[in-house]
């Protein structure tokens, strides 16, 4: 580990422009690198926070087929809805550039040289998977297969999401094309290739014995599985028609493979930073004063713990991560989360349904952080940590200091009641001093959790500030002895608002939106350094003017009522009903008839007149059917779809001449004709309304 470092470079990995950002990126990436890099800022630290948009490779290929534009317009739109989201959510980036930028092509294309030139890369003609249909090499993720590790029948080329494997697309079984669903050919072709295997001594002594006792459990046995496992060389080039060209002789018509290119995308966007802000670049990628972290998905932890390390490594001049505290996935109300299925909870689309309610979603999601497992957001959860600790806990507190402190000093900040006025003592009692003790220890507290990563731990510590308020308040009762000895409530409500001092910026990390929002309320201009908050007693001065009814009336959070997330579940319901339809496999078609074999069959269009309910069976519903023929008895097995008071009067589709059978004790003449749809319930296939009993069908 790093002690003591200069400075901080800190990495969020670039989301890629083949759609919006959704909670799982928030969850996984994006909010535990914030609160990370924001509480260095207010520790005085010097940072460097840096991201951008990943604009090359399949993924992007892929939506621009399906959207039938062109991958420029692609990944025009979806950088745009991006960066708003992470404006809009605060996430607090000293850059956020992309790949397709001059300066990231010009920096991946001479990393790439550099490497050539070096000796490092091996090149190769190798086998790959080709569609002889579309005439072009299929990239990984145009390829999909059985896992060869899990049996996962829809893992794709480069990795199967089921089990977590890294892949290569030769590795599949049985492989089709995505682009046309036939079954590729092998055809040799040209690239170069990244000898990981040199480095297995160099990996070895670096994490698995020199962060063995700092890297996260899950972050260091997938590394140490790989190492373990063998590593073997890895193309660094594809056959694409999207992308950086690969800077060499002989290479026309190849790109950068995307896991060389992107990781690069952090040191372009650190050098777009330092031109537009007149800094030097280097130091916060070459100095080994600087602490570099990466933070990551679980699924990315081989090319930023394994392959990026050796492409630096094998550069020369660059500081290697001291910590990569990648994440495992979120789940959505039991299921993956899906940008193809549109099984997400999208930031844009959040805001329009909870406006000004950032912070909510992201105390949601960092109190249910996948920090070491999977971990499953519910809507039901999402409301009941709005309500019952945000609202009852930090809101109440809060709400109850400056509504007593208006109330009882017009808005300004009481003198502690002194015991011996001309000495000057303040008039603490030993629970005052206790309280005031307890809140210069948080700081340390949370530090330390943040520290290690635990973003989840340390936001229950700062929950737990609020609680030591709520507490005080509810052991003190300033309302009830107000009445009798005014001077104790001055002191008890000195010490409240020091505690209402010290959240206003403790919880910036966290809920950045509400730490603005308190301290326009407590009328504090800029927020507290964290050795301030650790070292004083008088975060907030006696005399201090808080802000008035209007802005100190305001409420920190809302509750949030069952109606708005009933929405929430039912716009969820809907998608997984349309992705049912969408994916529904049809049933191939039966052996053909002639048409007399048709013909022997007598559809008529009929009138349900009655329905009952079969005794002690529960799937039969006793039907009296007028055919136009007669009126007939049909026992139909549609009791646990529909209610017989439903379907009385509605025109059916009747097969009158099926021999007749008896049904428990009940002669069934004929059957009603049914279907399913997208939710797998029985609808009727219904005439015309207008036709007439009897009617044949034909």
């Amino acid at each position: 580990m790093t002690q003591n470092p200069k400075r901080y470079t800190i990495t969020a990995a670039l989301p890629y422009t083949n759609g919006p950002i959704h909670i799982g990126h928030l969850a996984g990436v994006y909010v535990p690198s914030d609160i990370y890099s924001r509480y260095l800022r207010l520790q005085g630290r010097d940072v460097l926070f840096v991201c951008g948009s990943d604009e090359h490779g399949v993924a992007i290929s892929m939506k621009a087929k399906k959207e039938g534009i062109t991958p420029q317009e692609v990944i025009d739109k979806y950088d745009g809805i991006i960066r708003k989201s992470f404006i809009d959510f605060g996430i607090s980036f000293d850059n956020y550039s992309r790949t397709s930028s001059k300066i990231h092509h010009d920096t991946a294309s001479d990393f790439f040289t550099t490497l050539y030139e070096k000796g490092d890369f091996i090149e190769q003609i190798t086998e790959q998977l080709y569609d002889e249909k579309a005439d072009q090499f299929l990239a990984d993720r145009f390829v999909v297969g059985t896992c060869p590790k899990c049996g996962n029948e829809e893992a794709y080329g480069d990795q199967c999401e089921k089990c977590g494997s890294t892949l290569n697309a030769t590795d599949l079984i049985n492989p089709k094309s995505t682009i046309t669903g036939e079954t590729p050919i092998m055809k040799s072709t040209k690239h170069w290739f990244l000898p990981l295997d040199r480095y297995e001594d160099f990996l070895k002594e670096w994490i698995l014995v020199g962060h063995k006792n700092d890297w996260k459990p899950n972050v260091y046995g997938q590394v140490k599985s790989w190492i373990d496992g063998g590593l073997e060389p890895r193309a660094v080039t594809r056959d694409l028609d999207w992308g950086i060209d690969v800077p060499v002789e002989g290479a026309e018509g190849k790109k950068l493979y995307v896991w060389f290119d992107a990781p690069i995308g952090y040191i372009s966007s650190s050098k777009e930073w330092a031109l537009r802000e007149g800094k030097d670049w280097e130091p916060y990628w070459k100095d080994q004063d600087t602490k570099l972290v990466h933070f990551i998905g679980k699924d990315n932890i081989v090319f930023h713990c394994i392959i990026f390390p050796v492409m630096l490594k094998a550069e020369g001049s660059f500081i290697l991560p001291d910590n990569v505290p990648a994440n495992e996935f979120l789940n959505l109300e039991g299921n993956k989360l899906s940008t193809s299925k549109n099984w997400a909870v999208w930031l844009h689309e959040y805001l329009e349904d909870f406006p000004n309610q950032q912070d909510v979603l992201r105390y949601a999601l960092t109190s249910n952080a996948p920090e070491t497992k999977d971990n499953d957001f519910t809507w039901k959860d999402f409301q009941a940590r709005n309500n019952n600790e945000l609202v009852a806990i930090y809101g109440n507190f809060i709400n109850r200091v400056v509504v007593l402190t208006n109330k009882y000093y017009n808005g300004v900040v009481p003198q502690p009641s002194r015991l011996i006025p001309e000495r000057g003592t303040a008039n603490f009692t030993d629970y005052d001093n206790e309280v005031l003790t307890e809140l210069k220890a948080y700081p340390a507290v949370i530090s330390s959790s943040l520290e290690r990563y635990r973003f989840r731990e340390a936001l229950g510590e700062l929950m737990n500030v609020a609680r030591l308020g709520n507490k005080y308040l509810a052991d003190e009762e300033p309302w009830k002895v107000i009445k009798d000895n005014p001077e104790r409530v001055q002191t008890q409500m000195y010490v409240a608002l020091q505690i209402a001092a010290a959240l206003s910026s403790l919880c910036e990390p966290f809920l950045p939106f509400t730490a603005t929002k308190l301290s326009r309320i407590l009328n504090i201009e800029s927020p507290l350094s964290w050795n301030t908050i650790s070292e004083n007693s008088d975060l907030i001065k006696a005399g201090h003017q808080i802000s008035g009814p209007e802005v100190s009336g305001e409420l920190l959070f809302a509750k949030i009522e069952d109606e708005e997330i009933q929405k929430q579940i039912d716009k969820l319901e809907a998608t997984k009903t349309a992705n049912k339809a969408e994916n529904k496999v049809v049933e191939s078609q039966k052996e053909a008839i002639q048409f007399d074999d048709f013909a022997k069959m007598d559809l008529r269009v009929g009138t349900i007149l009655e329905a009952t309910k079969m005794p002690k069976a529960n799937k039969l519903l006793i039907l009296k059917v007028d055919t136009g023929i007669d009126i007939r008895t049909i026992v139909s097995g549609i009791a646990e779809s529909f209610k017989p008071e439903d379907i009385i009067g509605k025109k059916v589709t009747v097969l009158v001449n099926l021999a007749s059978r008896n049904l428990r004790g009940v002669e069934s003449q004929g059957m009603i004709l049914m279907t399913t749809n997208a939710e797998e319930k029985l609808v009727f296939v219904n005439p015309d309304a207008d036709a007439a009993n009897g009617e044949t069908i034909n």
